[in-house]
């Protein structure tokens, strides 16, 4: 509770809103605790401003400097860039997944149980999700408000339009099996497009390996022998 009184006197309730909601797109298993990191990340830029301002000579060009570096650069590397590489992972597992949960519905299962049986099925991380969801339906959630929970802790815009559309889908009564169909199309062709833009980005990536590791190789090869005559 001090904690909170503490962090609600020094940031704004936008600034806290922010940090709590990329805590939670790191999902389950993530362990930092947004008080805790708002803390820490405080007390971490006061010691680094007075101890550059003690022990450096420009202190009054370093000290906010460094302080700022660090405490814009530590939620960076903290927070966004695990979620961008999690979004990134939970796209790659969503293919496999939604195909597996479109056959199991296909066998006649209702959506829960086509859930439940390809969350015991495959291990991934958006597997763990989905279980960690169903888990809540046990204490007396419905699907429908467990799904939207879920859709806080996905970072992924595309996992997030699929959950959409099978919230949809259990709310109004649609066809669930021949959304997922247009969604693992969607995703498939996503994938398919991806693919074929790193494959479009390799003639510039070889140039620039060419430029920096094999042009000064040849021409040191070339102007070996003059600089030796020259010598």
């Amino acid at each position: 509770m001090m904690n909170n009184r503490f962090i609600e006197k020094i940031y704004t309730k936008k600034s806290i809103n922010r940090i709590k909601k990329k805590t939670t797109l790191l999902g389950i298993y993530n362990k930092i605790d947004p008080i805790d990191f708002m803390n820490a990340r405080l007390i971490i830029s006061l010691l680094i401003f007075f101890i550059t301002f003690l022990v450096s000579s420009y202190a009054y060009i370093l000290s906010p400097v460094l302080t700022i570096a660090f405490y814009i650069g530590v939620e960076y590397i903290v927070l966004d860039m695990r979620i961008k590489k999690r979004s990134s992972k939970l796209d790659y597992e969503a293919l496999f997944f939604f195909e597996v949960l479109t056959l199991s519905l296909e066998t006649g299962r209702n959506l829960k149980g086509a859930l439940d049986l390809t969350v015991r099925n495959i291990d991934s991380e958006l597997s763990a999700e989905f279980a960690s969801m169903l888990e809540t339906i046990d204490y007396g959630k419905t699907l429908t408000e467990a799904l939207n929970d879920m859709k806080k802790r996905i970072p992924s815009d595309t996992i997030n339009n699929v959950i959409l559309n099978i919230t949809h889908s259990n709310v109004f009564g649609n066809e669930v099996v021949e959304t997922l169909y247009n969604q693992v199309d969607y995703l498939r062709d996503k994938k398919l497009f991806e693919a074929k833009a790193q494959i479009a980005k390799m003639p510039i990536k070889i140039s620039v390996v060419s430029v920096v590791f094999f042009i000064p190789i040849i021409l040191l090869l070339i102007l070996t022998p003059v600089l030796l005559e020259l010598i």
